[in-house]
């Protein structure tokens, strides 16, 4: 690929924009894309691609040019990780920069600490020891480190999977069933999906396979009444309501109408007419009061650290802290037993993350259970058996990128008794 100055410069200036990382990595980019408006899309490209680049291996980067400056920065990933050749930069690097892109093209990762070889802060890795082994960190930190693929979600209101498998081959794009996901699809390049005329007659979504597995895991039938009670942008909810055939009530919470925004376009292209969107104050909204123990499955998807996501959002190991995790799992906490009191009698609750710490996962389970008796744990390995998925990690769902390829979720599945 040959950079041109205006890719380089552009680059370094989006670095420095991005990296205090004072908000989301991809909105602070969006943001500076939109005041930069001449920039082709091979420049944009280059850009976006550079910086998540960069803050996937920035421990690494930091470490072996002593320094945090946004260019030096660049220079390194672009010889360590972009395979250019320092003297191809030669006309923008300057001298007192070659000698130190020389050491780190030379560099061996295994001569590293384990929080750099892994890409993990100190505090996480500290957290990660506590019940995982060095060997099984780094291997976790690695897999975090490539980006993630693009996976698809096929409506089957709309279409059948071999369909659009056969579409998509057609039309020069590699793709190939899922191994776990019934209704997914997973890219091996990463085309304007959004432009196909598949996406816009809303035969597919974008769609982790981790969080595709969540619907099955509810496993919704058609007729009943059904939560989801952090809806989002309504990713997990166009699936329940696919699930259910369109037949019965899907409710679609959440206290952010921005989100709830990009789920009625979703929605409509969707063919769906059983999802009912519906902005909540907050967990205990007396919106969601009049439902008490009337809805047959409930879903929370609980707001979390995202640590499961880093192959998607890398800044997130630096906006998060111990502190923000306790105060996630407090928050967690209150959001299942207000969704807990949705559910019926012989009804069930899926409590959800995309992270792999236990204060998040278990400990929010473990805190449930110790004043909810009404509730029994179900085993989430049988229950997807039950649906033909063959995926085996216990009572709990755990899903994790270096195992299963999919991003990092956890889920435990909860029944009321039947007094």
């Amino acid at each position: 690929m040959q950079l041109t100055l205006v890719q380089l410069n552009k680059a370094v200036e989006s670095l420095q924009k991005l990296l205090p990382l004072e908000y989301p990595a991809d909105s602070i980019l969006r943001r500076f894309f939109q005041q930069n408006p001449k920039l082709g899309a091979h420049d944009r490209a280059f850009i976006a691609e550079a910086t998540f680049g960069i803050l996937r291996h920035r421990f690494f980067l930091q470490q072996c040019t002593d320094s945090a400056a946004p260019r030096l920065l660049l220079l390194a990933y672009l010889v360590r990780f972009h395979n250019i050749n320092a003297h191809e930069l030669k006309n923008w690097i300057r001298d007192s920069e070659m000698s130190t892109l020389q050491t780190i093209s030379e560099t061996a990762l295994d001569s590293q600490p384990l929080n750099v070889q892994a890409e993990f802060p100190l505090w996480l890795i500290e957290k990660l020891r506590c019940f995982m082994s060095d060997d099984a960190i780094l291997s976790l930190g690695l897999s975090l480190q490539n980006a993630a693929p693009l996976d698809l979600r096929v409506n089957t209101m709309l279409a059948k999977r071999e369909h659009v498998l056969e579409t998509l081959l057609k039309d020069g794009i590699h793709a190939e069933a899922m191994h776990f996901s019934p209704c997914g699809i997973r890219l091996h390049s990463k085309p304007a999906i959004n432009r196909h005329p598949l996406f816009l007659n809303g035969k597919i979504e974008v769609q982790d396979e981790g969080s595709q597995l969540l619907g099955y895991l509810l496993a919704p039938r058609r007729g009943e009444m059904v939560v989801d009670f952090c809806a989002g942008a309504g990713g997990k909810t166009l699936l329940i309501g696919a699930l259910m055939h369109s037949k019965g009530r899907v409710y679609a919470f959440d206290i952010d109408e921005r989100r709830l925004n990009k789920l009625r376009p979703r929605l409509k292209r969707s063919g769906l007419s059983n999802v009912h969107i519906q902005r909540i104050a907050n967990e205990n909204d007396l919106k969601t009061k009049r439902l008490s123990k009337k809805i047959d499955r409930v879903l929370v998807d609980a707001p979390c650290s995202g640590l499961g996501t880093l192959r998607r959002n890398p800044d997130l190991k630096w906006r998060q802290s111990p502190q923000s995790i306790k105060e996630l799992q407090a928050k967690q906490s209150s959001i299942l037993d207000s969704a807990a009191g949705l559910v019926k009698p012989g009804g069930r609750l899926v409590y959800a993350t995309c992270s792999f710490l236990p204060e998040e996962n278990q400990q929010v389970i473990d805190t449930f259970q110790s004043k909810n008796a009404e509730f029994d744990l179900l085993d989430s390995s049988e229950l997807m058996a039950e649906q033909k998925i063959s995926i085996n990690t216990g009572k709990f769902l755990q899903l994790s990128p270096n195992i299963h390829q999919t991003d990092g979720f956890f889920a435990a599945v909860l029944q009321r008794k039947i007094r």
